[in-house]
């Protein structure tokens, strides 16, 4: 993996988390994430340093190795950041030229850290690192202060190369996504169509993290079979299918559009529940601009939902929201009035994913979810994806 950013990018991201760890009083952070074959918590490292482990399964610990797929970055105010690897890294892709790599990253940075004895250090991914770790950390720098929003604060406002990953993540989510629509609709089964927009993104230089579908009598659940997310049956004509296609889709930049449909022509009840979610939606998008507060949001999409005739099916249950951050995985804010853990005003060049689920009794639920990015003016959409599959 080559370096898609300039070096002056990743040096501006350097200086932007040195100005929040000055703020904060840090003396240095110590910035953890877990890559080694899954995408969800590699983030933060990629961000710094782009570097991601090739450690598949993240082994269990042995008596040579320890913390496979665990990776750290060191930041130092003035100094370029140390990338603590637990694999020998690409050296032409790497961004930073001070790299280490251990069979054992966790005492590489206990050696490290103690230089700062009880000096202010952030522990960035205290959410990912595992317990059994963390005493070795602690021990040797006794005044760690957790701080796993401190790198993500700076991925929340995206640059204008970042603008244009997105883009082009966008734009391969919209193509894996219709093909897995229109093979839904064709009744071919839950598999075939998984894989065709698997094949579809990874054609086009991306990956998939999930591709959760379900149908028929089981569409109130978020995915028929949740194992793998698809389900060897075929829809029949008359059914509800909804389906998502979320991942890593270029550069580590996800996406996560989803589409809820019925094969064959929708009954009137059916067409209601479909355009109805779709509208909360789209209502939300075209209300979001900068100035406007995330909470507000969340709000609108209560009343909206409520309008809408409400109705929870196990996807709202499993996330009460509207919407959240995107990047290099899913970021925060959470558009929601239950999961927010802060409100604030939407901001050009931030990236989301607006989404609502609705129910109703003895039609089924849909759901669906677009990607965008917010402008000047308003919101650009990235994913592109048909909302409604009927003339």
């Amino acid at each position: 993996m080559t370096l898609y950013f300039p070096l002056d990018e990743y040096q501006d991201r350097w200086a932007r988390v040195a100005r929040d760890m000055a703020e904060m009083g840090y003396d240095a952070a110590v910035v953890w994430s877990r890559s080694g074959g899954s995408y969800d918590r590699c983030g933060d490292v990629l961000y710094l340093s782009n570097y991601v482990s090739t450690e598949s399964g993240q082994e269990p610990d042995n008596k040579l190795r320890r913390a496979s797929a665990f990776a750290a970055v060191i930041l130092t105010p003035g100094e370029t950041p140390l990338l603590v690897a637990d694999e020998p890294p690409p050296e032409e892709s790497i961004a930073t030229e001070r790299f280490i790599w251990s069979y054992d990253t966790v005492s590489a940075v206990a050696g490290r850290l103690r230089q700062f004895g009880d000096r202010k250090v952030a522990l960035v991914g205290s959410d990912v690192l595992p317990m059994k770790y963390a005493g070795a950390l602690t021990e040797a720098c006794p005044q760690l202060v957790i701080d796993d929003m401190l790198v993500h604060r700076a991925r929340m406002r995206k640059s204008p190369r970042e603008l244009d990953a997105l883009r082009q993540a966008g734009a391969i989510a919209s193509q894996a996504l219709t093909l897995v629509m229109e093979a839904l609709l064709a009744g071919k089964t839950e598999a075939e169509a998984a894989a065709l927009g698997a094949a579809e993104v990874m054609r086009a230089g991306g990956a998939v993290h999930f591709i959760p579908i379900s149908h028929g009598d089981r569409i109130e659940d978020f995915c028929r079979n949740h194992l793998t997310g698809y389900s060897q049956d075929a829809p029949k004509p008359g059914d509800l299918v909804r389906a998502w296609v979320y991942g890593p889709m270029w550069q580590g930049y996800w996406m996560d559009p989803g589409r809820t449909a019925a094969v064959g022509t929708p009954t009137g009840d059916q067409r209601r529940l479909i355009e109805a979610c779709a509208g909360i939606v789209e209502t939300i998008i075209d209300a979001i601009e900068p100035g406007v507060t995330v909470l507000q949001m969340a709000e609108l999409g209560e009343r909206l939902t409520e309008e809408a005739g409400g109705g929870r099916d196990q996807a709202a249950m499993k996330w009460p929201i509207y919407g959240h951050g995107l990047g290099l995985f899913w970021e925060k804010p959470d558009i929601s009035t239950v999961f927010a853990e802060f409100d604030m005003a939407f901001e050009p060049n931030m990236a989301f994913g607006i989404e609502a689920f609705l129910a109703h009794d003895g039609v089924g639920s849909a759901g669906f979810e677009q990607n965008i990015i917010v402008n000047e003016v308003g919101t650009e959409l990235l994913t592109t994806t048909p909302m409604l599959w009927w003339d």
